[in-house]
C-alpha cells in the first residue's frame, strides 16, 4: 500500500521536492535558534546582542517565506494527488461490472470518492513533510544536546523509546476506530442518498416516520463510532502529552542539577532547555501526524479495495468489429446470479439455445422472473454467462471489445434513466458528436419534437434530477430519440411501454415500430397486444425455450402462450 501511495507523488515530484527542501531549511532554522540564544546569554555586550538579534530576525523572515511555500504549494501537491486518485477511482468505477453496483450502495461509493479522498490528500501533503521535518529536527536536536553535555543526552535517550513504544501500542485502537467510523459515514451517506432520491415515494406512502427512523439508526451508529474514535484519540493524546511533559520535566531537573554543581554553564543550560523544547515540538507533530496517518491510510485502504475490484473482463486479443448485421445465437447458455457477500447463487437460465436472425423482430414472453430481461442483459455482456456462448454474426461476444459490442446495441427499457441536465444533453447520449439538426430529427422520429419546442427553453430545458420534470411517456420518448440518434443494428426493447396509458402507449409504439425497421429487434413484453406483429414470438423460462412461432401459430398450439394471451384478454 505504501508503494501504491508513493506512486501518486511521481507526476508532481518537482513541487514535492521543493516542499521537502523548504521543510529541511525550516528544520535547520529551528536548530540554529537555540544556539544563537545561548550565545546571546553568554556575552553581556550590546553590540553582540544587536548583531545576533539581527541574525535571528533574518532567520525568522526566512522561516516565514519557507512556511508560506510549504503551506501553499504543499497543499497544492496534496490537492493534485487527491485529483489524480479521484480520477483513477472514477475511471475504474466505469469499468466495473453490473454485479458490483448490484451489491454496493451508491452512498458508499460517494463516500469513497469524496470523504475518504479528502483525508488522503491531507495526509499526502502533511505526512511526508511533517515526518521529514520532525525527523531532521529530532536528530539535529539530539546531536546538539549531546555536544552540550553527554550526560544530559542520556535523559532523552532513555525516555524517547518509551514514548515511541507507547505510541505504537495505542495505534491499534485508533486504527480500528477510524475504520469503523468510515464504514458508518458511508452508511449514513447511503441512507441520505436513498431517502432523498425516494422522497416522492416516501411522501406518497406517508412513510416520513419510517425514513426518519432509518436515519436515526444510521445517525446513532455514526455517533457511536465517532465516540469510540474520539475515545481512542483521547487515550493516545493524553498518554503522549503526559509523556512529553514528563520528558521536559526530567530534562529541566537534570539540567538544573548539573548547573547547581557547576557541571554546565548558563549558556549551555539555556541552549539545552531550548533544544529540549525543539525536540518536544516534533514529537508533538508526530503525535498529530499519527492521527492523520490513521485517518488517511484508513481511507486509502478503502480506495485500494475499490481499485482491486475486478473490472469487466475485456478480451486481450479482440476481433475487429465495425457494424454488425445482428444475427444473434445463444448456444447452451446457463447463467447464475451471484451474491458475492452472501456467497449464494440463483439459477436464472439453464442450457438455453436460441437463434435470432438479422433484421427480425423477436418477442420474448413468459412468466415473471423467467429470465427474459437477464437474457437481454447477456447480449451486451452486462453480466458474464457461466456456460455456453453467445455469438453475433458468428463472432463470440467475448472476443469483441466492449466498446465495439455495445455501440452496435440500442436499449430502451421500462425504467428510463434521465441524467440531470437539458433535454438536448439527454438525447445526445445516443451520439455525442451529433449536430443539432440530427438531434432534432431523432426527436421528430420519436414523436417528442413538438413537445420539446413547446417548452419555454426548448431543447435547453432543464429536466431536473433523474428527469423529475418529465412524465413517464416523455422520458420514454427521449430514450427512443437516443436510440434513433445512435442508429444501432441491434435494438433491445425491455418493457418499453408497459407502464404507460393507452394513448401514450400507441404514440410510443408507433415510434418503436419506426425505430425497429431494418434492425434486429428483441422485445420483452408482458402486454401481449404489443407483440402480435413480431416476426417470431419465443416463450422462455428458467429451463429454456418452451414455445416459438408467430402469434397465430402459438394460439393454434393452445399452449403456454395461448394461456397467457387468453388470460389477458378474457374480459374483452
Amino acid at each position: 500500500m505504501l508503494k501504491k501511495f508513493a506512486s501518486y507523488y511521481k507526476p508532481h515530484w518537482k513541487l514535492f521536492l521543493l516542499d521537502m527542501i523548504c521543510a529541511l531549511l525550516v528544520a535547520v532554522c529551528n536548530l540554529v535558534y537555540p544556539k544563537v540564544a545561548g550565545q546571546i546569554t553568554a556575552v553581556k555586550e550590546l553590540n553582540f546582542v544587536l548583531v545576533w538579534g539581527g541574525v535571528l530576525l533574518g532567520i525568522f523572515v526566512l522561516k516565514a517565506i519557507l512556511n508560506y511555500i510549504i503551506t501553499y504549494w504543499g497543499h497544492v501537491v496534496g490537492v493534485r494527488i487527491q485529483g489524480d486518485m479521484r480520477r483513477d477511482l472514477f475511471a475504474h468505477l466505469q469499468k466495473l461490472p453490473f454485479s458490483y453496483y448490484d451489491e454496493t450502495k451508491t452512498g458508499s461509493i460517494m463516500s469513497r470518492l469524496i470523504n475518504d479522498l479528502f483525508e488522503i490528500s491531507e495526509l499526502a501533503h502533511h505526512g511526508p513533510e511533517d515526518i521529514f521535518l520532525s525527523l531532521v529536527t529530532m536528530i539535529g536536536a539530539l546531536i546538539m544536546v549531546f555536544t552540550i553535555h553527554p550526560i544530559l543526552s542520556l535523559v532523552v535517550i532513555v525516555v524517547l523509546p518509551i514514548i515511541i513504544l507507547l505510541a505504537v501500542k495505542l495505534r491499534g485502537g485508533m486504527m480500528k476506530s477510524f475504520r469503523l467510523s468510515r464504514e458508518k459515514t458511508a452508511e449514513i451517506n447511503s441512507t441520505v442518498e436513498s431517502s432523498v432520491s425516494g422522497i416522492r415515494v416516501s411522501k406518497a406512502y406517508t412513510a416520513e416516520d419510517h425514513e426518519s427512523e432509518k436515519f436515526k439508526h444510521a445517525n446513532e451508529g455514526l455517533q457511536s463510532a465517532r465516540a469510540m474514535q474520539y475515545k481512542a484519540m483521547s487515550n493516545f493524546h493524553t498518554a503522549m502529552s503526559f509523556s512529553m511533559d514528563f520528558l521536559y520535566l526530567l530534562a529541566f531537573v537534570a539540567g538544573g542539577i548539573l548547573y547547581c554543581v557547576n557541571w554546565i554553564e548558563i549558556d549551555g543550560l539555556t541552549a539545552y532547555v531550548l533544544y529540549i523544547a525543539s525536540l518536544i515540538t516534533p514529537i508533538r507533530t508526530f503525535v498529530a501526524i499519527f492521527e492523520q496517518i490513521q485517518q488517511g491510510m484508513t481511507g486509502f485502504e478503502r480506495f485500494v479495495q475499490t481499485l482491486e475490484e475486478k473490472p469487466e473482463n475485456e478480451t486481450k486479443t479482440p476481433v475487429e468489429v465495425d457494424k454488425l448485421n445482428g444475427n444473434i445465437v445463444f448456444e447452451n447458455v446457463s447463467f447464475r446470479y451471484k451474491k458475492e457477500k452472501d456467497d449464494e447463487e440463483s439459477l436464472i437460465l439453464n442450457d438455453l439455445s436460441l437463434n435470432i436472425k438479422a433484421g427480425e423482430t423477436v418477442a420474448l414472453v413468459g412468466p415473471s422472473g423467467g429470465g427474459k430481461t437477464t437474457l437481454c442483459n447477456l447480449i451486451p455482456r452486462f453480466y458474464e454467462i457461466d456456460e455456453g456462448r453467445i455469438t453475433i454474426d458468428g463472432i463470440n461476444t467475448k472476443d469483441m471489445r466492449f466498446f465495439d459490442l455495445r455501440r452496435n446495441i440500442g436499449i430502451v427499457a421500462q425504467d428510463v434513466f434521465i441524467f440531470s441536465g437539458t433535454v438536448k444533453d439527454n438525447i445526445a447520449y445516443g451520439d455525442f458528436s451529433a449536430t443539432d439538426e440530427q438531434i432534432y430529427e431523432a426527436a421528430k422520429l420519436a414523436n417528442i419534437h413538438d413537445f420539446i419546442t413547446s417548452l419555454d427553453d426548448g431543447y435547453e430545458t432543464y429536466v431536473g434530477e433523474r428527469g423529475v420534470k418529465l412524465s413517464g411517456g416523455q422520458k420514454q420518448r427521449i430514450a427512443i430519440a437516443r436510440a434513433f440518434l445512435k442508429n444501432p443494428p441491434i435494438l433491445i426493447l425491455d418493457e418499453a411501454t408497459s407502464a404507460l396509458d393507452n394513448v401514450t402507449e400507441m404514440q410510443i409504439q408507433e415510434a418503436l415500430e419506426r425505430l425497429s425497421v431494418g434492425r434486429t429487434t428483441i422485445v420483452v413484453a408482458h402486454r401481449l397486444s404489443t407483440v402480435k406483429n413480431a416476426d417470431e414470438i419465443i416463450v422462455v423460462d428458467h429451463d429454456g425455450v418452451k414455445e416459438r412461432g408467430t402469434h397465430s401459430e402459438l394460439l393454434g398450439k393452445n399452449g403456454i402462450y395461448a394461456t397467457l394471451y387468453n388470460y389477458q384478454f378474457r374480459n374483452l
